[in-house]
């Protein structure tokens, strides 16, 4: 499946496994981070069988080093119709903490940050 195959109203979505291993997906911008994850794991390529989990809830997209929540869309990451978008799959229970839990710790650490000039 080369990119230059790719409908004019899909998004090709190359996901990279830990591993290594690749295999690109015709996606819609409607499809969300849950739905390809879904998607992936009821049409799980035969070469990645080494990799093979035990349910769709634990894959998570990374895209340009942050994890996707389920609900995300492919068209509210505004990727390219046509084009070939490039993410990372992973096998991970829970997802990380978002950005918004650490600028909530922030006040503490910058109440302990000091100087001392002698």
């Amino acid at each position: 499946m080369s990119s230059s195959a790719v409908p004019a109203d899909k998004i090709n979505l190359r996901l990279i496994l830990v591993s290594g291993k690749t295999k690109e997906f015709h996606c819609s911008p409607t499809d969300s981070a849950s739905d390809i994850a879904s998607h992936v794991y009821q049409h799980w390529p035969m070469d990645w069988e080494e990799e093979h989990v035990s349910s769709p809830g634990i894959l998570r997209l990374i895209y340009q080093g942050r994890f996707l929540h389920g609900n995300v869309t492919l068209g509210a990451l505004k990727l390219p119709l046509g084009k070939t978008t490039v993410m990372h799959l992973v096998a991970r229970e829970n997802l990380p903490e978002p950005n918004s839990q650490g600028q909530r710790n922030r006040g503490k650490t910058e109440e302990s940050n000091c100087c001392v000039i002698l």
